[in-house]
């Protein structure tokens, strides 16, 4: 990391957002507020996008089959609001209800991926898409008991929002907070952020991490030296999907709803846009660059709002955040295909 030097995209994003908190402070905006919440929204999101890491450093692409992995954290949080679990025991469970189901998930997803060697990304595209109106027939059908989820009249379906209120709401957010006068540190938040890091980090540092580097890297030469490439691969893709099941159950707990249906496909792209923002290229990427990429894009969006509403139509606020999104990631994209056509 000594060598890291900052891409195009991270300074000028950077230089973006620097531009809006000069206007929020211009016009005496609550900057305190601003940093506490873009603290608490950098961890919300931040999970998610660390899930795409892995996947990148194979030479698998972007993920934009995310809303497996988010749908076997759906899967999980409903099971332990179906058994009434809360607190941070409820929380746990859910996460390991999550592992389990994403186990099986990323199983499934990584033998499709391999299949489709090179075109990971559309391939993806066609599965997120697909698999959610499946599971929208599912969220009717699966046989849940508690009447806190199910619509009222009939009592069968899930409810398309579930309230985390009487369950694990806020968990994490409210874990170990400390104070420092009107700044919050979220502790237990950023300390579960910084462990879902480390692991990443610790499994790079491993023998099979390496393997995945090198496949993503030069797979001919990683199949000369031994490497088992469809193996590496579906190792790396299996742990993605399970990092992005645990990244929807911190979504969902900071949030204080479990969103189901079609709202899984809404977290895909601001996700992968995040972790272009944060200048990678889509080959190796670094925890960094995941980190960065998530705060700044999730601090636009939440200067934009007020900045928007006091100088533009308050309607306008989303049509400028989509704006933002997908504009970033096409920039981010023609800078990696100009970039591959140099080499």
């Amino acid at each position: 990391m000594s060598s890291y030097k900052l891409k195009p995209p991270q300074i000028i994003i950077s230089l973006f957002l620097l531009l809006l908190v000069i206007m929020a402070a211009s016009m005496q905006m609550d900057l305190i507020g601003f940093f506490n919440q873009s603290i608490v929204k950098l961890v919300m999101n931040g999970v998610l996008v660390l899930s795409l890491i892995p996947m990148l450093n194979v030479g698998a692409g972007m993920n934009f089959g995310l809303p497996v992995g988010i749908v076997g954290g759906l899967l999980g949080m409903c099971l332990a609001v179906n058994f009434r679990l809360t607190g941070i025991h409820g929380f746990g469970m859910a996460l390991l209800f999550s592992l389990l189901f994403c186990m099986l998930l990323g199983w499934i997803y990584a033998p499709i991926l391999n299949r489709v060697k090179g075109r990971e990304e559309i391939a993806g595209i066609f599965i997120g898409y697909s698999f959610i109106p499946l599971m929208n027939y599912a969220w009717t059908l699966l046989p849940f008991t508690n009447r806190e989820m199910l619509y009222p009249i009939g009592g069968q379906g899930l409810r398309p929002r579930i309230s985390l209120e009487n369950y694990f709401n806020h968990v994490l957010d409210d874990l170990g907070v400390i104070t420092v006068g009107a700044v919050e540190i979220p502790c237990g938040l950023l300390a579960f952020y910084a462990l879902i890091a480390v692991f990443l980090y610790l499994f790079f540092a491993t023998k099979a991490g390496r393997a995945a580097i090198a496949v993503g890297e030069n797979e001919s030469f990683a199949r000369l030296s031994g490497i088992n490439i469809e193996k590496t691969r579906m190792i790396a893709i299996v742990i993605s999907t399970i990092i992005a099941g645990f990244g929807i159950c911190v979504y969902a707990q900071s949030y204080g709803f479990i969103q189901l249906y079609d709202e899984p496909l809404s977290l895909t792209f601001p996700a992968i846009a995040a972790i272009l923002i944060g200048g990678s290229t889509g080959k190796k990427t670094y925890i960094f660059e995941a980190v960065l990429g998530t705060y700044l894009l999730q601090s636009i969006y939440l200067l934009t709002v007020p900045i928007a509403n006091a100088i533009l139509v308050p309607e306008l606020t989303e049509i400028i955040r989509t704006m933002i999104t997908y504009g970033i990631i096409l920039y981010a994209l023609l800078i990696r295909e100009r970039r591959g056509a140099e080499r």
